[in-house]
């Protein structure tokens, strides 16, 4: 049995503001090793629960967050940047039998810790077929895509509570409850490592792989915070303005879909300017 773990850093143990998980700050040094024993309990809970190889995928920022000196010796880190599936690489190479988002959050424009989906700021809001999309629901459509079944999410209530509408089955952990975007109320690592590391092996009972979901076409729209954001977007082949701060494309699979919502993340990124936005 193979699990991956989408390992992301906003919904770890005891991460609240942005200086706990912008790298370089000596906040963010400081929350590494609470993220990386949030991963670990995850890997022991796997491996406790009869899992062969657990790969995990750092899905943070720079993607270089993670303390390898401190994981398990039986783990596998993929750590850097400019992956095919970014958040989720690895789950499309047919022999992984669940995936796990450790440290999640809330989407950009709902209530949660540190919300936002894939651009700390910038985007207001995400849509999927209609429906309001964080990281969470894209990712698990991108699993879905290869047969793969989310089995654990990590984060705050507010992202356990998301997830019943995107992996309802899987096993869930809060490692601590929403107050403000800024705010929480935290547990200590010791207790989320215990209770992450419970559920893990839990989980494991559900990574049974199943017939790929093919539930294309998927439409796309992503609100921006500035009007000038979205027709940057639009240099993407296929993107369209479908508002004043709004854009939308439509891909017939989720593979498709996430590589170009990758592509739009990177092109309003350098679009950005400093103070103004």
């Amino acid at each position: 049995m193979k699990i991956l773990i989408s390992a992301d850093m906003e919904g770890a143990t005891g991460v609240t503001w942005p200086g706990d998980v912008l790298p370089g700050t000596p906040q963010w040094e400081r929350c590494r090793p609470l993220f990386t024993s949030d991963v670990n309990a995850a890997v022991l809970g796997f491996l406790d629960g009869g899992a062969d190889q657990v790969v995990i995928n750092e899905a943070h920022w720079s993607m270089r967050n993670l303390l390898l000196e401190l994981l398990d010796e039986r783990a596998e880190l993929l750590t850097g940047r400019h992956k095919t599936l970014s958040m989720v690489e690895g789950v499309q190479h047919g022999d992984v039998d669940g995936v796990a988002f450790v440290g999640y959050h809330t989407g950009a424009g709902t209530q949660g810790v540190l919300a936002h989906t894939y651009l700390a700021n910038s985007i207001t809001g995400v849509w999927l077929n209609g429906d309001r999309a964080g990281e969470g629901l894209l990712n698990a459509r991108v699993a879905a895509e290869y047969g793969v079944p989310v089995v654990l999410v990590t984060g705050d209530d507010l992202t356990c509570e998301d997830a019943l509408g995107y992996a309802p089955e899987a096993q869930a952990v809060a490692v601590k409850d929403h107050v403000s975007r800024y705010a929480a109320v935290c547990r200590t690592p010791s207790r989320t490592a215990a209770e992450i590391r419970a559920a893990a092996k839990a989980a494991t009972a559900l990574a049974v792989r199943h017939e790929p979901v093919r539930g294309g076409p998927f439409t796309v729209e992503v609100e921006f915070d500035a009007e000038h954001l979205a027709g940057a977007a639009t240099v993407v082949p296929s993107v369209a303005l479908s508002g004043e701060r709004r854009i939308t494309y439509t891909s017939v699979t989720m593979y498709e879909a996430i590589r170009t919502f990758k592509a739009v993340t990177t092109i309003v990124s350098a679009a950005v300017e400093e103070q103004y936005g």
